[in-house]
Parts: C-alpha cells; structure tokens; sequence
C-alpha cells in the first residue's frame, strides 16, 4: 500500500488509493485488511487517517486477523481515535463473516471426513480465550441432525457431562455422535482429561449403540482428530 503523508486526510489522496473508490473502481479484493477496516471505522485521529489506525491495530497482533477477532471493545477502544462505536463496528464484521461461514457449511452438513467437523464448529470454537465443547448429533446417512453446546469452561478445562450428551442423542434420535473442543492454547495435543473422556463416551456410545465416530480437538487454524490418529 503507497504511503501517505502522516496528517493527510484520506479525501485528499488520489482517488484511486481511497478505500470506498478503490473497492468500486478494483473491487474487494484490491483492499488491504487495514483498508477494509477503515471502511469500517470511517474515520482516524489527529495524527492518523483511518488506514493508519487500522494499521496499527493490525501491527498490535502481528496483522492476525485471528487475533484481532479475539479483542473486546475494550480492548478496542484503547487505541486513539477508535471508541466503542468503532470497535463494535468491527467485532460486527467479524462476527457476520464467521456466521456466514457457518450457514455455507449447515448448507452441506454431511459429516465425512474430520475436516467437516473443522469446517462446520470452526465458526463457534475458534477466536475464543475460553473452552467450549459442542456435540454433532447425526443421522444414519452421517447428516447433522443438530450441533449442541455441551459446555464451556475456564482456559484450562470445561466439565463435560455423559449423562446429559447421551439425553440429547437419545431425545433427538441419533444414531451416532461426534465431539469436538477447542483448545485457547492452539495446542492440539489431547490432554489426559481428553483421552479419558473420549474413552468413557466411546463405551457408554457402545452400550447404547450411538457410537462416537470422533472426537476433534479445534484450533485457530488446524485440528486434531482421535478417529485420524487411530484413537477411536
């Protein structure tokens, strides 16, 4: 992206370096990240044109656009020229882009692979500071019949119930279920908590005949499957 002269306003650069004119004169794509979140935000500070802010929010989380996900307003609203207003603008978008990728996969919710179950919890298990394990309820064709929110907990752990996960199989007449956490960490590595609860459910699966076909341990950007590693 050109560089500009620190205080100049962004209505006197050339147009084409403009984010609004530049997204309809190129497109989208043309736009950096910095770009389109000075669309979002529309204005910088004193010192900085809305690009210039933008960039150095993205310089705070070493342009992560994973990390920046993780921020609060609070947090947000720190950096000069940006106030809750701005940084709800900004958690909006990302929220609307991680709910749009969920709807492309419900869309398609037959459950083959390990990389489905990545695919279709991605939206709701990544970008958080905090564990959530969620089940797929599925049909005999392998089709999702629901995804539930089993539980969330602290960075370290959440409680998970078998009684309960095995109600809601029964009450939605599953035939099989998958698992699926997610570790703040972005270390995949199942901890001994895991293995021993995916062991517990895999038998009470096999005594009620809805087996656990898997359980995936979500990152922010990769996952880790019991059934792959031949765990399951």
């Amino acid at each position: 992206m050109p560089t500009k002269p620190k205080n100049q306003p962004i209505n006197q650069w050339a147009e084409d370096d403009r984010p609004r004119e530049k997204m309809m004169l190129k497109g989208k794509n043309a736009l950096s990240n910095a770009e389109l979140i000075a669309l979002l935000i529309g204005s910088g500070n004193s010192d900085e044109s809305a690009v210039q802010l933008a960039q150095r929010m993205l310089d705070r989380v070493d342009n992560n656009l994973i990390e920046l996900s993780k921020m609060s307003i609070e947090e947000l609203s720190r950096f000069r020229g940006m106030g809750k207003a701005k940084a709800i603008s900004i958690i909006a978008a990302i929220e609307l882009g991680k709910r749009r990728m969920a709807e492309k996969v419900i869309r398609q919710a037959k459950v083959t692979s390990s990389r489905d179950v990545y695919d279709l919890l991605l939206p709701e298990l990544t970008d958080n500071y905090y564990e959530f394990f969620y089940v797929l309820l599925l049909d005999r064709a392998n089709k999702v019949i629901r995804k539930l929110n089993i539980s969330s907990g602290g960075v370290a752990g959440t409680v998970v119930d078998p009684k309960k996960i095995f109600k809601l199989a029964l009450d939605h007449n599953a035939s099989s279920i998958i698992l699926a956490h997610n570790h703040p960490s972005n270390n995949l590595k199942p901890s001994d908590n895991d293995v021993k609860l995916t062991k517990k459910l895999q038998v009470a699966g096999k005594a009620l005949d809805i087996p656990v076909l898997d359980h995936v341990i979500v990152g922010n950007d990769n996952y880790y499957s019991f059934a792959d590693e031949g765990l399951l």
